[in-house]
């Protein structure tokens, strides 16, 4: 059969990146079990087992050979994925088959892989993080006193600054960065625990040497590139499954942060204020020649939101994890751990590239600020008025039944807004600088030193840790 007769999953043919997809191979898997066999074989014999050197060696020449055909007609027969593949190794390396797992439970391989899986996954993902916080870093550097139209409510409110907004999305990705950091800092090794996590298998093979059996548990550790007081002290047969929903959250966060920033693209997208990049050839629909629809931002988004969903799974499977294991976490982890890391490639990858390449309307943007200007300015000018010996209540009134006007001027007749037109016409005004205060720039606060202090002070550590510009 072809590939195109079997469902492939888009996160493999269309959304996540070779690198994250190759973490998550069958070939990345199986090749790890192999390098935790060796490991655990070599500290064994280390510690006086009686393993030769040439036991050794043979396993370490079949490290990444792996015959499929063989492990799958083993496990059509035994239905056991780890024997499977104990035999097929023990095929290409039989002097070392009577080594091969020694002492061992399949979450030996299987917890220990993927903790190696995950830990890889998640130094990806925290790239493509500093990735997209390196781009709206200088983006907002770039726009840091452009006034914009401020929005609470998605309704008018105070003027900000494009780079400030930018600066809003980016301190979102950073929060989830520091997450997925501390998500690595606390990542445990399960290492050499046996059935039920007493480690009394290894204890009988050391005839009952408890030193041996814990310098078993540092060796295998250390050989796979993890700290000897980066393991769990205690597992049942597994590592505990309250990190793998530690894990899914913090992937969660991100993808939040993701969404969060793709859907006001979007929203500023719909004003003509912002887009995302737009290639020559790109289509935006097959019915309306015009549209230029904001694809990546929409993929980060949908993306993004399968990332959000798979949170509570990761509770559900460590809350119903019964006594010391039950195998109903299995086919579960299968598909939400990986799927979860790809999916949120995928969308971290589309967000990079919008983040990278944002494309600006200064003069759509200040015109939409110009708008609503006159209606933020007005307490100012009931102010100003009253600062002149204007009554303040009066000019309350006369500001607020000119603002009702124009409203609906503005909104039944569809014609523009001549609030300041009306009210310089008053004379209770006579005296207000109306020119000064409708300059945007008067308007931003300190939104252009926020800046500043926050590509010192977030961006620039993270680009000094991830090597951005």
């Amino acid at each position: 059969m072809s590939l195109n007769d079997n469902y492939r999953s888009p996160l493999e043919n269309r959304y996540a990146s070779k690198e994250l997809r190759a973490i998550w191979s069958p070939q990345r898997k199986f090749s790890t079990w192999r390098r935790l066999w060796l490991a655990l074989a070599e500290a064994q014999r280390e510690l006086g087992l009686d393993i030769s050197q040439a036991q050794i060696d043979q396993l370490a020449a079949h490290l990444d050979d792996i015959d499929y055909e063989s492990a799958a007609r083993h496990e059509a027969l035994l239905h056991h994925d780890v024997m499977a593949h104990i035999h097929a190794l023990g095929e290409v390396a039989p002097d070392a088959r009577s080594v091969i797992h020694l002492g061992a439970t399949s979450q030996f391989v299987n917890c220990n892989t993927e903790l190696i899986l995950i830990r890889e996954s998640l130094e990806l993902i925290a790239r493509r993080l500093a990735t997209a916080i390196d781009a709206l870093g200088t983006f907002a550097v770039e726009h840091r006193d452009l006034p914009t139209l401020g929005f609470t409510h998605f309704q008018p409110a105070q003027p900000t600054t494009v780079g400030k907004r930018a600066t809003l999305w980016a301190c979102d990705l950073a929060i989830a960065l520091e997450d997925i950091e501390h998500r690595l800092d606390m990542l445990r090794f399960r290492g050499v625990k046996g059935a039920t996590g007493t480690q009394a298998s290894f204890l009988a093979l050391f005839d009952g040497d408890r030193e041996k059996v814990e310098r078993l548990d540092e060796l295998v550790a250390e050989k796979m590139g993890w700290r000897a007081d980066r393991r769990f002290i205690v597992t049942g047969q597994t590592y505990p499954r309250l990190v793998d929903a530690q894990v899914l959250g913090s992937l969660a966060v991100a993808a939040a942060a993701a969404h969060k920033c793709a859907t006001d693209i979007r929203l500023l997208a719909h004003c003509k204020e912002i887009e995302e990049p737009l290639e020559n050839s790109q289509v935006g629909s097959s019915a309306m020649p015009y549209k230029r629809n904001p694809m990546l931002c929409e993929r980060a988004s949908g993306l993004a939101r399968f990332v959000m969903s798979l949170a509570a799974n990761g509770l559900s499977t460590a809350s119903t994890q019964w006594l010391e294991r039950t195998l109903d976490d299995s086919s579960n982890r299968r598909l939400t751990l990986p799927e979860s890391f790809l999916a949120l490639d995928g969308a971290l990858d589309a967000l990079g590239r919008v983040v990278g390449g944002l494309v600006l309307y200064p003069r759509v943007i200040r015109a939409h600020l110009m708008d609503e200007l006159p209606f933020l300015v007005t307490e100012d000018i009931l102010m100003a008025a009253t600062k002149q010996g204007a009554d303040r209540q009066e000019a309350h009134e006369v500001i607020r039944g000119h603002s009702r006007d124009v409203a609906r001027r503005v909104k039944v007749e569809g014609l523009s807004n001549d609030l300041l037109d009306r009210l310089r016409a008053e004379p209770m005004f006579n005296g207000v600088d109306f020119d000064a205060l409708m300059d945007p720039a008067g308007r931003i606060g300190v939104a252009p030193e926020q800046v500043d202090r926050f590509i010192a002070a977030v961006v620039e550590p993270i680009r000094a840790r991830y090597g951005g510009s």
